[in-house]
This record gives C-alpha cells, structure tokens and sequence, in this order.
C-alpha cells in the first residue's frame, strides 16, 4: 500500500502535469502575468459553473470576504451574523470591516449553521448574513433566505469549501446577493499559489467588487472609493481553467472514498458526517466527531495515517476576538464539534485499501 497523504497535490498534479505546464509556459511566453487574457476568460467559466451572471477573481479567500462586505459598505456599528464554526476568515474579514460578528450556533449532525437560531439574532444592526458551506456541504440556504427576505437582509455565501457543491439543483454559491470562495491549493479546485473569486448577479455590484479590488478604480491612477490591490494572477487562472474541467470528476471521486468511509466505520464509536436531503457533499473534509481525539490521533500517527483538527477552537473563543466578550458555553454544539472533530484523509488520490486500513485501524483503536 502506498503512504497515506493528508492532501495528495503531487500525484494530481502528475495526473493533469502536460495540461497545465502548457497553460503556465503560454503565460510565460505572453508576460502576460497580471489581467492577462487567461483571467478574463477563468471568470467567465467560473460564472457559468457556478450559474452566476459575474465572476470576479481577487487574491485569495479572505480578501474575497472583505471586498464582498465593503461592496455592501459594512462597518463601524454594524453587525454581520455568521457561524460560530468555521475557519477564522469569516470573523477576521467581518472585524476588519469594523463590523461586530455575531455569532449563531451549528447543527450537530451538518456542523452548519442552524438556520432555527438565526432569527434570534438579528438586530437592527445587522447587515448580512455570512453563512459558510462548511466541508464541502452546503447549508440550508432555504430557511437561511427566507429569514433573510423577511428582514431585507442581504447574504454572503462563504463557498471556499464547498465549491461544485449542489443544493435543490443549482449550485452553492449562486444563492446569495454575493458569495465568495477560495482557491488555496488544498481546497477541491486549488490553484498553485492564493487566489480567490466573487460572485454576484447584481451588476452595480459587480462593477463595484472589480473597484474595490483594483484600488477602487475603474480609470487607471483615478481612484473613485477605497480599494484594495487583490488581483488573482494569470498564471493561477491559467492552471484553474484546466483543473477545473476535472472538477465535478474529482468531486465524485470523494465521494466514493467518502462511502468507503462510510461502510469502514459505520456501526462504531465514531458519528460519521451526514448528508442533509436535497443537497450533495463534495467533501473537502471527511469529518468524524470522536472520543478521546488526542490519543487516537496518536494511534494513528504511529500507524502512518495523518489525520487533521478543522477546527480545534470555536470562533467565539478566539483570543483575538475576546473583547466582543463571548465566553464558553454561549455556543455549545460549536464548542463540542471543535473538541471532538476529527477530519480524515481524502482527496482525489486516493484508494480503497488505504481507506480499508484507516477505518480498520479507527475501529481498532476503540476495541483495544
């Protein structure tokens, strides 16, 4: 049996290497290294796939956060309600805003935000709603609107992990007034470097997110708002326009190794992820919540299987954000997933035999 990789970027990149070398060399060949044809044309796919009228690339996925919130002009005073489990992007980019985060706790089997507490938390300083599609699994974006309409908020779908994901027949991210994603090189589709994108039906809004990324311009060295210097790059959009032809096939291959999975460990002391109804999971993380997570993670190490916490803090708990004076037990569900989740290898390498020894090693573990 080959070694067991957490993320397995090498022997995709073998897969597809003739493919994108020839995308990088014409780069290289054109110098067309920043806006160049291949960053035009990577924003009309994407816009297509996801089944947006625009796609606009930035430099990563946390700038693609903050530029969606100062589209909508949020800031000091404000609040944006979002999850209270996630990566630490959605918060960080709602406090640089000078926004307050206002947190709602998850579901305990989807680990995304449950949509029966959002209400609650709404004020007459909210100004979005940031729910993330946390794993590859997209949340229950029906009730998550419908909250939304009553109260004419707008929502910003956080897609960075769940890209190719489909709910009730369209895909996540084509939802909300703006969504965002991120293309680090470990998520489902992966540029070489950071980069990120935007998406929105709305077109002065759309107008407004190129602005912001570009300075705040539309006119070279004429700066009509503030901006930022958040470009995706054509090389990354290059070698993005062709990994994302595989990226639906590649979906599916986690999702066979995600039902291996499924029958390794079914039956034992581990809650395996569940699927919502009307929806798909691509799987960027095969998620476990389990007891004694420490020493397991021990007993597999020594045994050669990586294994990963996403995440091992709730975000209310955060140092950096203790002045907004949240404390343990506020979020409770949040706080057990991130003292019991356990993320598994997977990814589009990967085989049934290596699947077969982690759910039996697991397994093992527990009957010891």
């Amino acid at each position: 049996m080959k070694p067991i990789q957490m993320v397995d970027l090498k022997n995709q990149y073998i897969r597809i290497k003739d493919e994108v070398d020839a995308a990088i060399h014409h780069v290289l060949d054109t110098t067309a290294f920043i806006g160049g044809p291949d960053c035009g044309e990577f924003e009309c796919d994407m816009a297509g796939y996801v089944g947006v009228k625009y796609a606009i690339g930035c430099a990563n996925g946390t700038d693609a956060l903050q530029i969606a919130m100062m589209a909508l002009e949020i800031g000091e005073g404000d609040e944006v309600i979002t999850t209270a489990f996630s990566f630490v992007a959605t918060t960080e980019t709602i406090a640089v805003t000078g926004a307050r985060p206002v947190y709602v706790d998850i579901q305990p089997d989807t680990y995304n935000i449950d949509p029966k507490k959002l209400e609650a938390a709404i004020t007459s300083k909210t100004k979005a709603i940031i729910p993330v599609h946390l794993y590859g699994q997209p949340a229950d974006l029906d009730e998550i609107l419908a909250i939304a309409k009553k109260h004419n908020i707008p929502v910003i779908e956080d897609n960075a992990q769940s890209i190719g994901a489909v709910y009730k027949g369209k895909r996540a991210g084509s939802f909300g007034l703006i969504s965002t994603t991120s293309f680090y090189p470990a998520k489902n589709l992966g540029c070489f470097g950071d980069g990120g994108m935007i998406f929105t039906n709305d077109d002065q809004i759309a107008e407004k997110i190129r602005m912001i990324a570009n300075h705040g311009s539309r006119k070279r060295y004429f700066h009509e708002i503030l901006g930022l210097n958040s470009r995706l790059d054509t090389i990354q959009a290059a070698i993005l326009r062709v990994k994302l032809k595989y990226l639906d096939n590649w979906a599916a291959d986690r999702q066979k190794a995600a039902a291996f999975y499924n029958d390794g460990l079914s039956g034992g002391n581990v809650i395996i992820p569940k699927v919502a109804p009307q929806r798909n999971h691509v799987y960027h993380q095969y998620s476990i919540l389990v007891e004694k997570r420490n020493e397991l993670q021990t007993y597999l190490k020594e045994k050669g299987i990586p294994t990963a916490v996403h995440y091992p803090m709730a975000l209310h708990l955060q140092p950096a954000f203790s002045h907004y004076g949240f404390v343990r037990g506020d979020f409770p569900i949040a706080e057990k997933a991130a003292d019991q989740i356990l993320c598994l290898p997977i990814h589009t390498e990967m085989d049934e035999d290596q699947i077969r020894f982690i759910s039996s090693s697991i397994k093992s573990f527990y009957q010891a």
